[in-house]
């Protein structure tokens, strides 16, 4: 069987689409921290690969409930952020289950400048076949992006405030840049997070909590932040 997991960011939707004839199944697997824009975007792309695109959701459902699934409150560690492994891997792993018996080749969008990311991906899913559309067609992210304007869809709108992907608004994985960036854009989702760092006791940028960063911080940094996929904790294992 063939699969893509979707992420609903413009590489993932360019990969997805270059393979979109040999797959069997097409999955977004959604949090409710996505800017509202995402789902209008998974329904362009569902229209553009002209195929159905199957939504999973974790019962956690958000950022904050898997913060706290299991009492007192655990961002993250060297196993990396509790968010994606409940609401992104655990959801994965469980739909797998349902598919224990049947070979599968997944999809996947990294790009040419993401070699290590998939050397690291190939050793830590043995079990399944990978491919990367975009790694052999010899596609950067900043081609996939005029690939997919060439497409006349529009971009997710996290893309158009200046994000470099469209993850969860007030992603924890983000940097000092990232997070002064989201306190501007998104002043709410910002003290939200500061109020769940102080009710855990710890902060979601190392030795550094919301509450007490310098506004000017990071400023001068672009706000990136890694794509947020199911792969992401794996590549910490």
């Amino acid at each position: 069987m063939k699969v893509a997991w979707f992420s609903a960011g413009v590489s993932s939707a360019v990969a997805t689409k270059l393979v979109c004839g040999e797959l069997d199944k097409i999955i977004y697997i959604h949090i409710d921290d996505q800017h509202p824009d995402t789902m209008r975007f998974v329904q362009d792309c569902e229209k553009w690969f002209k195929k159905p695109i199957t939504i999973l959701q974790s019962p956690y459902k958000c950022v904050e409930n898997a913060v706290f699934a299991f009492g007192k409150g655990y961002i993250g560690g060297p196993r990396g952020a509790i968010c994606t492994r409940l609401l992104k891997k655990r959801v994965r792993k469980e739909w797998e289950l349902d598919y224990e018996k049947i070979p599968i080749e997944y999809f996947w969008g990294m790009d040419i400048q993401e070699q290590n990311r998939v050397e690291r991906l190939i050793e830590s899913m043995p079990n399944q076949a990978h491919k990367f559309p975009l790694i052999e067609q010899n596609i950067t992210k900043e081609e996939a992006h005029k690939i997919l304007a060439a497409s006349g869809i529009e971009r997710p709108v996290m893309y158009k405030l200046g994000y470099r992907n469209n993850n969860c608004v007030g992603c924890v994985k983000g940097g000092m840049g990232y997070w002064n960036k989201i306190r501007i854009d998104f002043p709410e989702v910002f003290n939200q997070r500061a109020i769940m760092e102080r009710k855990v006791g710890a902060s979601c940028i190392n030795g550094v909590f919301l509450d007490e960063l310098d506004p000017q911080q990071g400023r001068d940094v672009e706000p990136i932040c890694d794509e947020c996929g199911i792969l992401c904790e794996m590549m910490r294992i």
